[in-house]
């Protein structure tokens, strides 16, 4: 959904561990397959999980169970009921993992310019659960999935004008590159979330971002004018969102 005017603000939001628990999701996907499939088939799946996400610089879940079908083709010892595991996550209830608040914090950024989502992942499961978990209808479709999203601006800014973005993420790195190519035209919000977050070495190698939060839900008290790093006219934001 390409936006038609330059809008005032513009906040682009990240999916996994920023508006939902993907920690949590990982979990119980680790203890499904551990008490479906056994252990050793666990492991098996999330060594490839994990060499995958190193080759793609993202997590694909189908594309691990792809990977394993292969090895099991070529002769390496597998449990072909692991396939199953498909099921599990395309049908798995995502709207449950959404943090405390994360749709009216979109609905109250939405007062002040458009929101979208913005992620990185592969083209069927990511979708599905921007999807399954009500953030798509929440943005009003404004979905972007890229695979490094950070390589993207060029395509965000031409689909999603605006004089001033907000970025939340729960990735400083992330932030910290897209900051490189905006600089004054972007505030970075960082909610203190998920794993990625909460670990000191991956937190002392970026610079501070703009604004952190401990939760997401912060931002749905959040005073606006103090989070933008220049003011806006938000009657003019709130009626070119409408």
């Amino acid at each position: 959904m390409i936006q038609n005017t330059t809008a005032d603000v513009v906040f682009l939001l990240d999916v996994d561990n920023t508006l939902l628990d993907n920690d949590r999701i990982i979990l119980d996907l680790r203890r499904h397959l551990e008490t479906t499939f056994g252990v050793a088939s666990s492991d098996c799946y999330w060594a490839i999980f994990e060499e995958l996400r190193e080759e793609l610089g993202y997590a694909d879940y189908l594309g691990a169970l792809q990977r394993y079908r292969s090895n099991a083709e070529h002769g390496v010892t597998a449990d072909e009921r692991l396939l199953l595991m498909a099921s599990f996550l395309i049908d798995y209830p995502f709207a449950e993992r959404l943090y405390p608040r994360a749709l009216e914090v979109i609905a109250h950024l939405g007062q002040f310019g458009p929101t979208v989502i913005l992620s990185d992942g592969d083209v069927v499961f990511q979708p599905r659960k921007v999807q399954r978990s009500g953030l798509w209808d929440a943005v009003g479709g404004r979905v972007l999935i890229y695979v490094h999203k950070e390589q993207m601006l060029n395509e965000v800014q031409r689909q999603h004008p605006a004089r001033h973005y907000v970025m939340v993420d729960d990735k400083l790195r992330l932030l910290s590159a897209v900051k490189a190519v905006l600089g004054d035209r972007l505030t970075t919000v960082f909610p203190r979330q998920g794993h990625y977050a909460l670990d000191p070495v991956n937190v002392s190698r970026q610079p501070a971002p703009d604004v952190t939060v401990e939760h997401i839900s912060e931002l749905a008290d959040l005073d606006l004018s103090q989070l933008l790093k220049q003011p806006i006219d938000q009657s003019r934001a709130a009626k070119e969102t409408r």
